[in-house]
């Protein structure tokens, strides 16, 4: 991004010269299992994730209004570190610096040092994420800041190993830390003056641009969009972000594009160019595809169910093994949904065995959904899920071990670290009956008991870290995942998981003031709850109401919305913020236009508002719903892909007479 060059000069001079080498690593996941004697201030969080480091030799901090304070008071300057429990990368970096005796000494004499977990406070990741951005181009996790002691960040990077030379010619963070020091103290004008532009500019990124006046809703905007996918799809493997020149960069089920392209199949819209063919048969190619691609590969747990969180390849096949309760809810209501359009046997089973994992491995007992199981166990990336042609061999008799190997490609070389295997198949069930002489069902039926084995043999293994907060915004999506599941494949039962959820949601995580909070850990709500939080809340309780019809979810709903737009509300463009108007005073307050990993909460909202107006004939829900599409047409018209679930709503106005 082009701005404020000559002003971050400074900084871009201390990027080049401290670090040469490209300081940007994927995030994944680690927990330390050491407990070493010092004990800091984390160990009064809540957070599984801060838990973990509250025996750090580093005096960590939370971010607090008590810290910022100190780091004023002495004039500090505040190394952030931000990541979260499922973060390979994270749990690395704590391993060679965090429980490192010389760096923790130097940090604790030269610097505030505070710890987040991005999972419960977003909004201090999203600023200083986009602060790195800014000036790197590009960031990621364990996220690692330096700031100015009134928290304007100045220089950053992601993870750093311990010393100069210990992974290749990557300059140590002892390195960084003791010039980054020298710098702010022999350069402080020069910090202040660069801290200042570069605020600024972060802070101008997450406003977003003003919505022009009396602009309609534009039919270009989802065609474009289909467009852009369809130019960035993978034509062999699926999914998307796909070039050749960089053909085996990681891949994620962005199940965001997936919701969008369903839509468009089930609601087509008169193309703008008359002349142009029907987008169906793309759009349904592109879903259907993705959707088989990444069910046959590794990234979904053949042996117990559920998605991993992202594939290290091309090929659907090695995954990075963590698995996190947002993909999961999202990816049930994606393959329900294309299991409606296709009527394929295997995507049912695939959204089953989602939403069976999720009940077994991520469901508390009083009915909420913890966030997620950890990539690595014993120190290991992948050991809980990885196998030894070896150890099924002795898990399984001959002929069972002859039709398991020949259907999850275990009779091909190792696919994962020279000698293991990630179980993933090589086509679909339905071809490998074909071939074996069977019916689908058939084959289904023989690889059951199979499966049950093996599963039985890995559940004795040490198992992933749980990180057992439970997240409104999570949960939120995970009810929308069992409640369209049971709709769509006529299962009463997952409705009942979907109901219980939310129940336990309104109970613990809504206060009696109706105000959301964002986090619930062994028995104790806690923080202010985000535009995300409310937004998800609400997505989930619909789409319960529109599996059962009964009047108490509806009501809910239109609570919990009133009180979001008290709060969140932009009252003069539209749209909502991302914290609460009576939210802490951070350095930036933004609006967050873009459907990631997890959707924006302004899509959201938006397609919680044109339900709720459907619903009840309630024409100001419906006005809002359009107020907030076009609170977002700047970005809708200049890159509307990166808001695939706000298209779903726009289309949904030009589908009916409200935009008539």
């Amino acid at each position: 991004m082009n701005f404020c060059r000559r002003a971050l000069f400074n900084i871009a001079l201390i990027c080049a010269i401290f670090f040469g080498a490209d300081l940007t690593a994927w995030c994944q996941e680690e927990p330390d299992q050491k407990t070493p004697k010092p004990t800091n201030e984390l160990a009064k969080e809540s957070s599984p994730y801060l838990l973990m480091h509250a025996h750090n030799p580093v005096n960590w901090h939370g971010w607090n209004e008590a810290t910022l304070a100190k780091a004023k008071q002495e004039n500090k300057p505040i190394f952030l570190s931000i990541g979260y429990s499922s973060c390979h990368w994270c749990h690395v970096m704590e391993r060679e610096s965090f429980l490192d005796d010389e760096i923790a000494k130097f940090l604790n004499q030269h610097f505030i040092c505070i710890k987040v977990d991005r999972e419960e406070r977003p909004d201090v990741d999203e600023i200083y994420m986009n602060a790195l951005l800014q000036v790197q181009g590009r960031g990621g996790w364990p996220l690692s800041m330096f700031l100015t002691p009134d928290a304007r960040p100045f220089f950053g990077g992601t993870y750093w190993p311990a010393r100069d030379g210990d992974r290749g010619a990557t300059m140590g963070f002892l390195t960084i830390v003791q010039k980054v020091e020298e710098h702010y103290r022999l350069n402080r004008d020069l910090i202040e003056k660069d801290a200042t532009k570069l605020t600024e500019a972060t802070q101008k990124m997450l406003a977003g641009r003003t919505p022009a006046k009396g602009l309609p809703i534009q039919k270009s905007w989802a065609e474009d969009a289909v467009d852009y996918l369809s130019q960035s799809y993978d034509p062999v493997y699926g999914g998307f972000r796909f070039s050749p020149g960089r053909p085996n960069i990681p891949k994620f089920p962005e199940p965001s594009n997936l919701f969008f392209l369903a839509d468009r199949y089930n609601h087509p819209i008169a193309q703008s160019n008359p002349n142009e063919p029907d987008d169906r048969r793309e759009v349904r190619m592109m879903l259907e595809q993705t959707c088989e691609r990444m069910m046959l590969g590794g990234i979904y747990d053949h042996v117990g169910g559920g998605f991993h969180r992202y594939s290290v390849d091309r090929y659907w096949a090695i995954p990075h093994f963590e698995k996190m309760l947002y993909d999961n809810g999202q990816l049930a209501t994606v393959y329900a949904e294309a299991y409606a359009i296709t009527k394929r046997d295997d995507f049912k089973r695939v959204t089953e065995g989602i939403l069976e994992f999720v009940q077994s491995e991520l469901t508390s007992d009083e009915g909420g959904f913890y966030s997620s199981l950890d990539a690595e166990s014993e120190g290991e990336e992948g050991k809980f899920y990885r196998w030894k042609k070896s150890e099924i061999q002795a898990a399984l008799e001959k002929e069972e071990y002859n039709l398991f190997s020949k259907i999850y490609r275990i009779n091909e070389p190792p696919n994962f670290e020279k000698e293991f295997y990630a179980p993933q198949l090589k086509q679909s069930l339905a071809k490998s009956a074909k071939e074996l002489e069977l019916t689908e069902n058939e084959l289904v039926a023989k690889l059951k008991p199979i499966r049950k084995k093996l599963f039985q043999i890995r559940s004795q293994r040490t198992r992933p870290l749980l990180d057992h907060k439970i997240l409104t915004a999570w949960n939120g999506l995970m009810i929308r995942g069992f409640a369209d599941a049971g709709r769509i494949l006529k299962r009463p039962e997952y409705i009942e998981t979907a109901a219980k959820a939310a129940d336990f949601s309104l109970k613990h995580l809504v206060t009696a003031e109706g105000r959301v909070q964002r986090t619930y850990t062994d028995g104790e709500a806690k923080l202010n709850g985000y535009l995300i939080d409310y937004s998800c809340l609400i997505d989930g309780i619909i789409a319960i109401h529109r599996a059962t019809g009964e009047q108490r979810w509806l009501d809910a709903a239109q609570k919990l919305q009133r009180k979001q737009d008290e709060l969140f509300l932009d009252e003069t463009n539209g749209g909502y913020f991302y914290t609460s108007s009576d939210h802490e005073v951070l350095i930036a307050r933004s609006k967050q236009m873009n459907d990631g990993a997890m959707p924006s909460g302004n899509s959201i909202s938006a397609a919680n508002l044109y339900y709720l107006g459907k619903a009840t004939g309630d024409q100001a829900w419906t006005k809002q719903a359009k107020r907030t599409v076009l609170s977002a047409s700047p970005v809708l018209t200049r890159s509307g892909q990166s808001l695939p679930r706000m298209l779903i709503t726009s289309a949904e106005f030009l589908r009916s007479k409200d935009e008539k």
